[in-house]
């Protein structure tokens, strides 16, 4: 596993997926200043990246969750990556939208869904953990089993990792925070100084030392 983590996160910052900038932090929509950002829909414009997402997802699916029937893709960054890797393994798919719609037959579960069928949730990032979690509970509620989650990337939170243990949630992640400062390095995207400014943000997001560190 630790392989695959390495040889996804070169990938992932090859084609720009993950952006290393802590000198000049991104601000995120709840305020929060990172030094990192990924945007795992390049993912998809990039072939070579995508083929071997999408063939570690289904390998994931088959050594952590053999008992999948059914694999559903969060909204709507992670419709996508299921549909790709439910072909792969030759499941069926669908998705859970941010909630139901407001016409037709007003779904959130979009897809055919048998109550009792084991379900394995695909997700492109975690941070906190909240809108997984959401996803999660919309399928509960409609009766799936939920065997746990995959996601391309995670932060590596507290936060996030507390709340899917709370839940009973079960989740593997391709590679993750601290994955990617070390390859960051050993390319040339940032110094090993760097390094202990991302943990330092991992760690707690919301103390912003991390940035007077590196002035």
């Amino acid at each position: 596993m630790d392989n695959i983590r390495t040889h996804i996160a070169r990938h992932l910052l090859s084609i720009g997926a993950v952006f290393l900038r802590p000198d000049e932090p991104f601000v995120w929509a709840s305020g929060i200043k990172s030094p990192i950002y990924c945007d795992n829909r390049l993912i998809l414009t990039a072939p070579e990246a995508r083929n071997e997402v999408e063939q570690a997802i289904a390998d994931t699916v088959r050594r952590e969750y053999p008992e999948a029937q059914v694999l559903m893709g969060t909204a709507t960054a992670g419709i996508a990556h299921a549909a790709i890797a439910a072909h792969l393994l030759g499941l069926p798919m669908g998705y859970v939208r941010s909630g139901s719609k407001d016409h037709g037959r007003r779904n959130q579960i979009e897809g055919k869904l048998t109550p009792g069928e084991r379900v394995v949730v695909i997700e492109d990032l975690i941070s906190t953990g909240g809108s997984v979690l959401d996803t999660v509970a919309a399928l509960r509620a409609a009766g799936a089993e939920v065997l746990g989650v995959i996601s391309i990337f995670t932060y590596g939170m507290a936060k996030g990792r507390q709340r899917l243990a709370e839940a009973g949630v079960k989740c593997v992640s391709l590679t993750d925070l601290d994955t990617i400062a070390q390859v960051g390095v050993q390319q040339g995207y940032i110094t090993q100084g760097d390094v202990a400014r991302l943990l330092a943000f991992r760690d707690d997001p919301s103390d912003e030392n991390w940035i007077r560190k590196g002035e």
